[in-house]
């Protein structure tokens, strides 16, 4: 039995199309992190670029739990004395709500150019219609 490596050229990618309405922010967001590094693959190797894009409709509509749409801070620092603005979760939803997805599921990424080039790959969409179904996404329940 031989063990295989697979390269960058041997990845075939698709894409999957997920609804967001009623779903945890933190659950759905290890799940999309774990499509996009591609670890559902058998083949998976953490050297490798191996995943998935994903598209991801009513990101408005997600659930969050507990106290957090009051207590969880989202910080930006501009790099200027004073330039630290900080905003709560619950009017980071009402402003930009497909932020939030994206903010969690980059965290849950490699910090290194694969996982830019991974977080590159989703795609938020606020509402139930999305711009791209030229890559024919494939509906998934998560």
């Amino acid at each position: 039995m031989k063990t295989t490596c697979i390269r960058k050229e041997d990845v075939k990618r698709t894409w999957f199309i997920v609804d967001a309405k009623d779903k945890v922010l933190g659950r759905l967001s290890t799940k999309i992190a774990s499509l996009l590094k591609g670890k559902h693959k058998v083949t998976y190797s953490p050297h490798v670029d191996m995943g998935d894009g994903v598209v991801v409709i009513n990101s408005e509509k997600i659930k969050i739990t507990g106290k957090k749409p009051q207590e969880k801070l989202y910080k930006n620092f501009s790099g200027y004395p004073g330039g630290l603005r900080l905003e709560k979760l619950e009017s980071l939803i009402k402003r930009r709500p497909h932020e939030v997805l994206r903010h969690a599921v980059n965290g849950m990424l490699p910090k290194n150019k694969i996982g830019k080039k991974m977080i590159k790959r989703l795609k938020v969409c606020v509402g139930d219609k999305h711009p791209h179904m030229a890559q024919k996404p494939k509906e998934i329940e998560l």
